[in-house]
């Protein structure tokens, strides 16, 4: 039986919750049971087919309504007593500003991202509110606690950055099928369905832009008087046939590489009508019922379809979406959810694939890469919302010496498939919670301030409302109350070089930014380079202070199985990434749990400004991360944990 201190305190606190999906419906449910009395969620998501298999409080009738509120309502149905307030918005949304977050006792996150998870790190440390924070993914997951000056904060380690790719190696020379799938999605899909005015490199893909722009000025507009498989024949033609004819002209490409093939559509179809399965005029509109598949009559998206197929699938997408979508074109982004999406995205990967002789991979296994999707398992998110409540109590008690960070594993470590682990002190060289500043390397003739606030302030320092200031004179700033003046004066100095600004950034300069709703202040210093590595530093500055986890080094690249570890190292487990409907994986520094329950490091992390706290260093890993984190460490040899995410 609980104490009377113990349901004193559970009874008087007042709970946020941010996140109701698969973590959050098991939490509200947890909580509800445990006593809680008033509970309130933010939930920007509305509820998806995908979200029922394990999402409880969710039915078919809830699809399109608002997470929140429906999970509001149904826990009600069983615990009508008490308070829960929902809030169907984005918690970065102005109104959660600090003065909101400082009337909570506990803040309880289940998100998906990495942007929203910094953004409540900073609001709880600046109201000064505890957090405990989660993640799970497939059959690992974990809870951390962050408590203000006692541990470390959600940014004390550093969060490993999405696996990206030269845009040389995507546009030019694949060599795996994900770089087939991000062509596809990140160009092609874009270029047909997105924003025709967006710049990539679909249209010229030879080292003379000049000889081969007038040949492919315009492809992808569709002409009034343009039938519209003749329109899809003429981007095939192009994409798959005329662009890899021109990259081939370039002899010195291809001197260590295997020479890809070009791909017309007479050498696939040989003028085969495409037979359909019915009449598309006679099909539902609607959005999930539109498929390529069922149009060509194929059934299975785990065989694996033969370029012609393929090609087959390629055409029917792109007309249902010119025929059933026409109002959507123009505004569309991919989404793992959207079946035509998905089903155009693996055709078009696929053939290029064929092109360059990468082997052909399933519309199952597409869709993996495409939405970086490891499945969610319920179960672990249930054990996931019982550790929250149970840290959460603990510090409503203020017992935080008695607080863990739990991990949940695959396999049992020492008969043990809940692994917790003592809180960290705060990292000294965070510059979230210790305020330490960060180096900037940037070539301050060359970079314009919009470089800086787009690659590192709102990208890397996920400020949302940034002001930027050179001394006592300011730069730049963001929000709704500025004038018009101010506002025509920061866009002007937004395109100007970083050294020609009013008041100039150069080598030695000191820039302070600072997020008013986030209420963090960043003390910068530059220090100017003439050169950087387009390869391996594409942004052109390095940030330091704040780098992120690398990826494992492994000579068969670890971006295989959808950016899982393929570490040969047997005892590494992947990030743990919640989302409400899948995960994806990101790839990290590994670590283990010796014997003694202590952790050690197997990998270097890259960060050599800060030295390394040899004390924390033993403890635990890093916690990487994109949409969520976790690194769960395994002391046993359980061989390719990374298997069960895909």
């Amino acid at each position: 039986m609980a104490s009377g201190q113990h349901v004193s305190a559970i009874k008087g606190a007042k709970v946020l919750m941010v996140g109701a999906g698969g973590i959050g419906c098991e939490l509200l449910k947890t909580l509800a049971l445990s006593g809680f009395q008033d509970i309130h969620i933010i939930d920007m998501d509305t509820i998806e087919v995908s979200n029922l298999n394990r999402q409880f409080l969710f039915r078919q009738s809830h699809v399109g309504l608002s997470k929140a509120k429906v999970a509001r309502d149904a826990v009600l149905r069983f615990r009508p007593q008490i308070s829960i307030t929902p809030y169907h918005a984005n918690v970065k949304d102005t109104n959660f500003n600090v003065d909101f977050f400082k009337q909570f006792s506990v803040v309880l996150n289940g998100l998906d991202n990495l942007d929203a998870r910094r953004h409540v790190n900073r609001l709880c440390l600046a109201a000064d509110v505890p957090l405990v924070e989660s993640g799970t993914t497939g059959f690992l997951g974990q809870v951390t606690v962050h408590i203000k000056g006692q541990t470390e904060c959600y940014e004390c380690q550093p969060k490993p950055a999405p696996k990206t790719y030269p845009v040389c190696t995507i546009t030019s020379t694949p060599s795996k099928f994900v770089h087939c799938i991000v062509w596809a999605k990140d160009l092609l899909f874009a270029k047909l369905f997105g924003d025709k005015n967006q710049d990539n490199d679909l249209n010229v893909r030879s080292n003379d832009a000049a000889t081969s722009s007038d040949h492919s000025e315009d492809i992808f507009e569709h002409r009034k008087d343009e039938d519209i498989q003749q329109y899809a024949n003429r981007i095939y033609d192009h994409v798959f046939g005329h662009n890899i004819q021109t990259a081939l002209s370039n002899e010195e490409t291809w001197k260590n590489r295997n020479r890809p093939r070009p791909i017309y559509v007479k050498d696939v179809l040989f003028d085969e009508p495409i037979q359909q399965n019915g009449n598309v005029d006679k099909s539902n509109d609607h959005l999930s019922s539109l498929s390529a598949m069922a149009y060509l009559d194929l059934k299975n998206p785990q065989d694996i379809w033969n370029l012609r197929e393929n090609s087959r699938v390629f055409f029917a997408a792109l007309k249902l979406f010119f025929s059933k979508r026409q109002k959507d074109i123009g505004n569309l982004t991919f989404d793992k959810d959207d079946p035509l999406a998905v089903e155009f995205v693996t055709a078009a990967a696929n053939i290029r694939a064929a092109s360059f002789d990468i082997p052909l991979h399933s519309l199952f296994e597409a869709k993996g890469i495409a939405g970086n999707i490891v499945h969610a398992v319920a179960t672990t998110n249930a054990i996931i919302a019982g550790l929250i409540v149970i840290e959460a109590i603990k510090v409503l008690q203020n017992e935080t010496k008695n607080c863990r960070m739990t991990y949940c594993l695959q396999h049992p470590s020492r008969k043990m498939l809940l692994m917790p682990v003592e809180p960290f002190e705060p990292n000294k060289y965070c510059y979230v919670c210790s305020e330490t500043p960060l180096l900037l390397e940037v070539n301050t003739h060359r970079a314009k301030l919009r470089d800086l606030v787009e690659k590192i302030v709102t990208s890397k320092l996920g400020m949302s409302l940034p002001l930027i200031t050179h001394g006592s004179s300011l730069l730049y700033e963001v929000g709704d109350d500025l004038e018009e003046d101010m506002v025509a004066n920061y866009a002007a100095n937004l395109e100007k070089v970083l050294s020609e600004l009013p008041y100039a950034i150069t080598g030695g300069t000191i820039i302070t930014v600072e997020d008013l709703q986030q209420e963090l202040v960043c003390n910068i210093n530059i220090k100017h380079r003439e050169e950087f590595d387009e390869e391996n530093e594409p942004d052109g500055m390095v940030l330091h202070g704040w780098t992120p986890a690398p990826a494992a080094e492994n000579s068969k690249d670890a971006t295989d199985n959808n950016g899982a570890s393929t570490s040969s190292t047997s005892k590494s487990a992947p990030d743990v990434i919640e989302d409400d409907d899948d995960l994806s994986i990101l790839e990290t520094g590994i670590e283990t749990i010796p014997a003694g329950g202590q952790k050690r490091k197997l990998s270097d992390v890259s960060n050599p400004e800060p030295p390394v706290d040899e004390k924390r260093a033993k403890k635990i890993p890093m916690h990487p991360e994109n949409d969520d984190d976790v690194i769960v460490m395994l002391e046993d040899g359980n061989d390719d944990i990374s298997k069960t995410t895909q």
